[in-house]
């Protein structure tokens, strides 16, 4: 069993925003509740569930809130009546979730949410709160907090995760994250930094293959730099911004066919003209990509190879969640 296999029998901790759970936390009582998200995704992670506005002292049901921008500022208020503000009291509750955040692999998001809203929430200009329709440039004010608070965490929108290659992106980003914070929880070492980078070679070379040639200057000074700790984290960085990248299908008939060619002794004729087509299938668009997948592995079952066994690019995230059978 490989060391991919191994990692995803574990469960994995994610925050969430509790209406997608099918909490009764929106303003007007109801929920939002998912599905997807609750019944699949459950089946391999557990769930941190909090709602910024009833942690605010928003009640249920309460008057929806917009975010109202007054020159160079945005506050977060109610529009219609009464007009209340509730800026700090939102800015601030990042502090009570902050506890759980260093446990945490990934979020999920409300879309459209003044407070959640990881892009494109509507912004109401002051000036013209009747007159213009709002834009759709805004950020939640919780999610641009999660997201300075935690800058390496995945960070993916329920609307998004509609999105096949967006849905597989972020759960291979979840879990690529998780086994970093594993090495630290343990005492990163130099040694761990090399194996983990070596380990993740071709699903960074997927996204980007100068920044791969970037990560592999930096960590080729893992032995020697006097701040290790700084290292780290400027690999992690720089890594989780990589994986935002959506990898296209030429880059992954690009690996395909770098993996391919550790089975240059041991294919025939036959064998190698298939795997060709089936990786140039793919690249054109017939094929989803766990059917290259599937035989590349299938031969190095027979043929096994070390190197490749180690490698995330083949097994990113537990099969039986089927998201490299979209892509």
């Amino acid at each position: 069993m490989s060391n991919a296999e191994v990692v995803m029998t574990e469960r994995i901790q994610i925050g969430i925003s509790s209406c997608l759970l099918g909490e009764p936390v929106r303003y007007d009582g109801a929920h939002k509740n998912n599905t997807y998200i609750k019944s699949t995704l459950g089946e391999y992670f557990d769930f941190v569930s909090f709602c910024p506005e009833l942690s605010a002292g928003l009640g249920v049901p309460r008057t929806p809130i917009h975010l109202v921008r007054y020159d160079h500022t945005v506050r977060v208020q109610t529009v219609k009546g009464e007009v209340k503000d509730y800026t700090e009291s939102l800015s601030q509750v990042i502090e009570q979730i902050k506890p759980k955040l260093p446990q945490l692999s990934g979020y999920i998001l409300k879309k459209d949410s003044p407070s959640c809203g990881m892009e494109r929430v509507k912004v109401y200009e002051a000036e013209y709160l009747y007159q213009r329709a709002p834009e759709k440039v805004g950020v939640g004010i919780f999610a641009a907090a999660l997201q300075q608070q935690c800058p390496n965490l995945p960070l993916e929108e329920e609307g998004r995760l509609g999105d096949a290659h967006l849905r597989e992106n972020f759960i291979q980003r979840v879990y690529v994250y998780y086994r970093w914070q594993q090495l630290v929880a343990q005492g990163m070492q130099p040694n761990d930094l090399i194996q983990f980078h070596a380990d993740h070679k071709y699903l960074i070379m997927a996204h980007d293959q100068d920044r791969l040639r970037t990560l592999g200057q930096l960590v080729a000074t893992a032995g020697q730099v006097a701040d290790f700790a700084n290292l780290c984290e400027s690999y992690i960085r720089q890594l989780m911004s990589v994986l935002k990248q959506i990898a296209s299908r030429g880059q992954h008939a690009n690996i395909l066919s770098h993996i391919m060619g550790y089975l240059r002794e041991h294919l025939d004729k036959e064998d190698r003209a298939e795997l060709v087509e089936t990786i140039q299938k793919y690249q054109q668009g017939y094929l989803p990509l766990i059917v290259p997948i599937t035989l590349l592995k299938h031969h190095f079952r027979r043929h096994p190879e070390p190197y490749i066994e180690r490698q995330y690019y083949l097994n990113p995230h537990p099969g039986e969640l089927m998201l490299l059978n979209q892509v």
